[in-house]
């Protein structure tokens, strides 16, 4: 294959979506193709090309990529993919580096499932089909983990009976790929010393976290051993108290299957409103609907907590930043998330935050507010491009 013409393919699993990144491998990955399904098996999914959206219906993520690979083979020769990097939401106490998938890796990251059915069981039948589909691409599994392997020990040891951390029950956080980039441009804009400081990330997206970083490195995050733990999200419901599985059981017959439905479905900002999962329509109905004021309060009211325990754990707080769908996108969350924050130094300015420019704290403020577009399928593309070269 012609160097000039190779490219490399980032697939990007979620728990109702796929996302497919082309790029071309000159020099460094240059983005030329990218297209997504969302709301898979949803009344409201749809495909999403070159940020242009139409309805679609599609019934699992099988579906939705066949549509996606469809779109790609039209735009370049399959055969001139030399590469395809996956982020795997899951990598457990073993797998914490970027790594070329092979059988035993297979093997490991089924064993693995019950960690996180939600995620691991499709994206290791994409890792199947698509070796299959592009038999001479070498694929390479990036861990959404991998950020926050090293995380101190009191904030890695969970609070349940020690042995079961020999078994790799440990708090692990997700969104790392996410952290990883959103590091890189603060580095890159902010410079060194920025990177390096008190820093707070708040992901918020379908799925929520916060992480606290210090001299570039994760100590702390709000998500545990799965991605449902934290915050309340879209429809997951964050941490509850464990009594509750109990509760539930004897009251309503709840098995676990049914509890871990509820909980990762059903619950959230879902379950609160009782009308959609969707930030922007509650937010357009919640001067009529006390339900979805709710919700956003409660969504906004747990941030603020997140990010008071993170300072602490910091001692301090130089840097917040905000990305994700509604960290990038909702001024109104961002207003209300750092309304009671003054206390540590954050104060944002009014006109900047609502024209989402990338500073938007006041002139001269102890905190710099950030909103910084982060980008997964570049992180994925780096870390496979690294490895393809060797």
């Amino acid at each position: 294959m012609n160097p000039h013409e190779a490219h490399l393919l980032t697939v990007n699993a979620g728990s109702s979506s796929v996302k497919l990144t082309l790029f071309a491998i000159h020099d460094t990955p240059k983005r030329v193709f990218d297209a997504a399904v969302e709301n898979i098996g949803q009344p409201t999914a749809r495909l999403v090309v070159r940020n242009k959206a139409s309805a679609a219906v599609v019934a699992d993520h099988f579906a939705a990529t066949q549509i996606l690979i469809d779109l790609l083979e039209r735009s370049i020769p399959k055969s001139t993919i030399a590469a395809i990097g996956h982020r795997i939401v899951h990598g457990g106490s073993k797998y914490h580096k970027a790594k070329v998938i092979d059988d035993q890796m297979l093997l490991d990251l089924r064993d693995l499932s019950p960690f996180d059915p939600g995620h691991l069981s499709v994206e290791i039948q994409l890792i199947e089909l698509f070796g299959k589909l592009f038999s001479d691409a070498k694929q390479i599994a990036c861990f959404d983990t991998a950020f926050h392997h090293d995380l101190p020990i009191r904030a890695q040891l969970l609070p349940i009976p020690r042995r079961f951390a020999a078994e790799g029950i440990r708090r692990y956080g997700f969104h790392g790929l996410s952290y990883a980039f959103i590091l890189q441009e603060l580095k890159q804009v902010e410079g060194e010393t920025a990177a390096k400081g008190k820093v707070i990330i708040a992901h918020l997206g379908s799925g929520v976290s916060l992480a606290a970083l210090r001299e570039g490195k994760s100590i702390d995050t709000t998500m545990s051993m799965t991605p449902a733990s934290g915050i309340p999200m879209s429809t997951r419901s964050g941490d509850l108290d464990p009594g509750l599985a109990l509760y539930f059981a004897r009251t309503q017959g709840y098995d676990a299957n049914q509890f871990n439905h509820m909980t990762n479905f059903e619950s959230g900002l879902l379950g609160i409103s009782e009308t959609t999962a969707d930030m922007e329509s509650l937010l357009e109905i919640e001067a009529t609907d006390p339900r979805a004021k709710d919700a956003i309060d409660i969504f906004c009211y747990h941030i603020q907590k997140s990010i008071g325990s993170l300072a602490a754990a910091l001692g301090g707080l130089n840097t917040l930043v905000f990305t994700g769908g509604m960290g990038e996108n909702a001024p109104k969350i961002r207003v209300r998330v750092c309304e009671n924050l003054e206390f540590l130094g954050v104060t944002l300015d009014a006109t900047r935050n609502k024209e989402n420019e990338r500073l938007i704290s006041v002139e001269g403020s102890a905190v710099g507010v950030h909103v910084i577009h982060t980008d997964e399928a570049a992180t994925i593309a780096h870390e496979t491009a690294k490895l393809i070269e060797r």
